[in-house]
Protein backbone atom coordinates (compact mmCIF):
# COMPACT_ATOMS: atom_id res chain seq x y z
CA UNK A 1 0.00 0.00 0.00
CA UNK A 2 1.15 3.03 -0.63
CA UNK A 3 0.19 6.27 1.58
CA UNK A 4 0.58 10.19 0.66
CA UNK A 5 -0.75 12.79 2.80
CA UNK A 6 -0.66 16.36 1.73
CA UNK A 7 -2.08 19.73 3.98
CA UNK A 8 -4.17 21.83 1.33
CA UNK A 9 -5.11 25.32 2.41
CA UNK A 10 -8.54 24.91 1.52
CA UNK A 11 -11.23 23.73 4.10
CA UNK A 12 -12.87 20.01 4.21
CA UNK A 13 -16.25 21.30 2.46
CA UNK A 14 -13.73 23.41 -0.76
CA UNK A 15 -12.18 20.18 -1.45
CA UNK A 16 -15.24 17.92 -1.11
CA UNK A 17 -16.46 20.26 -3.93
CA UNK A 18 -13.97 19.06 -6.08
CA UNK A 19 -14.14 15.29 -5.42
CA UNK A 20 -17.90 15.96 -6.13
CA UNK A 21 -17.65 17.13 -9.61
CA UNK A 22 -16.44 13.67 -11.41
CA UNK A 23 -15.76 16.03 -14.39
CA UNK A 24 -13.06 17.93 -13.15
CA UNK A 25 -10.36 14.42 -11.58
CA UNK A 26 -8.94 14.80 -14.82
CA UNK A 27 -7.89 18.04 -13.90
CA UNK A 28 -5.93 16.77 -11.18
CA UNK A 29 -5.77 12.43 -11.81
CA UNK A 30 -2.20 12.26 -12.88
CA UNK A 31 -2.67 9.91 -15.93
CA UNK A 32 -6.13 11.17 -16.89
CA UNK A 33 -6.30 12.03 -20.34
CA UNK A 34 -10.21 12.20 -20.30
CA UNK A 35 -13.40 11.71 -17.99
CA UNK A 36 -15.88 10.07 -20.51
CA UNK A 37 -18.56 9.44 -18.27
CA UNK A 38 -19.58 10.78 -15.07
CA UNK A 39 -22.79 9.01 -13.19
CA UNK A 40 -25.03 12.55 -12.16
CA UNK A 41 -25.38 11.02 -8.88
CA UNK A 42 -21.07 11.19 -8.18
CA UNK A 43 -19.50 10.81 -6.12
CA UNK A 44 -22.84 8.58 -4.29
CA UNK A 45 -22.16 4.65 -3.20
CA UNK A 46 -22.24 2.61 -6.48
CA UNK A 47 -21.77 6.20 -9.12
CA UNK A 48 -19.28 5.63 -11.70
CA UNK A 49 -16.77 7.52 -13.15
CA UNK A 50 -15.73 6.46 -16.71
CA UNK A 51 -12.18 8.12 -17.89
CA UNK A 52 -9.30 7.09 -20.31
CA UNK A 53 -5.93 7.29 -19.07
CA UNK A 54 -2.66 6.55 -20.53
CA UNK A 55 1.09 7.59 -21.03
CA UNK A 56 2.16 8.80 -23.98
CA UNK A 57 0.99 6.89 -27.27
CA UNK A 58 -0.76 4.17 -24.92
CA UNK A 59 -4.35 4.35 -23.58
CA UNK A 60 -6.68 2.65 -22.00
CA UNK A 61 -10.40 3.06 -20.52
CA UNK A 62 -10.84 2.91 -16.48
CA UNK A 63 -13.29 2.85 -14.23
CA UNK A 64 -14.29 4.28 -11.07
CA UNK A 65 -16.52 2.98 -8.95
CA UNK A 66 -17.78 4.71 -5.42
CA UNK A 67 -17.49 2.49 -2.74
CA UNK A 68 -17.70 4.45 0.39
CA UNK A 69 -18.75 8.11 0.30
CA UNK A 70 -19.11 10.47 3.35
CA UNK A 71 -19.10 13.68 2.33
CA UNK A 72 -16.21 16.24 3.90
CA UNK A 73 -14.85 13.39 5.28
CA UNK A 74 -14.12 9.95 3.16
CA UNK A 75 -14.07 9.45 -0.07
CA UNK A 76 -13.06 5.76 -1.71
CA UNK A 77 -12.72 3.90 -4.84
CA UNK A 78 -11.86 0.98 -6.94
CA UNK A 79 -10.26 1.73 -9.85
CA UNK A 80 -10.72 -1.18 -12.84
CA UNK A 81 -8.24 -0.87 -15.87
CA UNK A 82 -8.46 -4.11 -16.95
CA UNK A 83 -5.93 -6.23 -18.22
CA UNK A 84 -4.11 -4.60 -15.63
CA UNK A 85 -6.64 -5.22 -12.95
CA UNK A 86 -7.81 -3.16 -9.74
CA UNK A 87 -7.16 -1.30 -6.86
CA UNK A 88 -8.76 0.60 -4.10
CA UNK A 89 -8.11 4.13 -3.62
CA UNK A 90 -8.67 5.75 -0.16
CA UNK A 91 -9.11 9.76 0.36
CA UNK A 92 -9.65 11.18 3.99
CA UNK A 93 -10.39 14.56 4.48
CA UNK A 94 -9.36 15.63 8.16
CA UNK A 95 -9.82 19.32 9.44
CA UNK A 96 -6.61 20.70 10.16
CA UNK A 97 -7.34 24.45 11.92
CA UNK A 98 -9.19 26.03 8.90
CA UNK A 99 -7.75 23.63 5.80
CA UNK A 100 -7.92 19.54 5.05
CA UNK A 101 -5.23 17.10 5.70
CA UNK A 102 -5.56 15.33 2.84
CA UNK A 103 -4.65 11.37 2.64
CA UNK A 104 -4.62 9.11 -0.18
CA UNK A 105 -4.41 5.57 0.25
CA UNK A 106 -3.56 3.15 -2.73
CA UNK A 107 -3.92 -0.68 -2.75
CA UNK A 108 -3.78 -3.08 -5.25
CA UNK A 109 -6.95 -5.28 -5.12
CA UNK A 110 -6.63 -7.71 -8.44
CA UNK A 111 -3.86 -8.14 -10.72
CA UNK A 112 -0.31 -8.13 -10.98
CA UNK A 113 -0.11 -5.37 -8.90
CA UNK A 114 -0.60 -7.58 -5.89
CA UNK A 115 2.53 -9.41 -6.69
CA UNK A 116 4.25 -6.37 -6.96
CA UNK A 117 4.09 -4.61 -3.10
CA UNK A 118 7.43 -3.31 -2.30
CA UNK A 119 9.40 -0.46 -2.14
CA UNK A 120 10.09 0.39 -5.93
CA UNK A 121 6.40 -0.29 -6.57
CA UNK A 122 5.04 1.84 -3.54
CA UNK A 123 7.87 4.73 -4.26
CA UNK A 124 6.30 5.22 -8.14
CA UNK A 125 2.49 4.98 -6.57
CA UNK A 126 4.05 7.73 -3.75
CA UNK A 127 5.40 9.98 -6.63
CA UNK A 128 2.53 9.91 -8.99
CA UNK A 129 0.04 10.53 -5.92
CA UNK A 130 1.86 13.02 -4.52
CA UNK A 131 1.58 15.21 -8.37
CA UNK A 132 -1.88 14.35 -8.01
CA UNK A 133 -2.29 16.05 -4.55
CA UNK A 134 -0.37 19.06 -5.44
CA UNK A 135 -2.40 19.49 -8.29
CA UNK A 136 -5.87 19.33 -6.19
CA UNK A 137 -4.05 21.34 -3.66
CA UNK A 138 -3.26 24.46 -6.10
CA UNK A 139 -6.75 24.01 -7.65
CA UNK A 140 -8.75 23.97 -4.33
CA UNK A 141 -6.50 26.95 -2.89
CA UNK A 142 -7.26 29.38 -6.23
CA UNK A 143 -10.96 28.27 -5.82
CA UNK A 144 -10.72 29.44 -2.30
CA UNK A 145 -9.11 33.24 -3.26
CA UNK A 146 -11.79 33.40 -5.93
CA UNK A 147 -14.33 32.91 -3.65
CA UNK A 148 -12.41 34.52 -0.75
Amino acid sequence: MARTRRLILSTPAEVWRLLSDGHRYGEWVTGTRQVTRADPHWPDVGARLSVRVGVGPLTLDDTCVVRISEPERRLELEAKADPFGAARIAMRLLPWGGNTLFTLDWHALRGPGTRMHGLPVDYLVAIRNGMMLTKLARIAVREHALRG
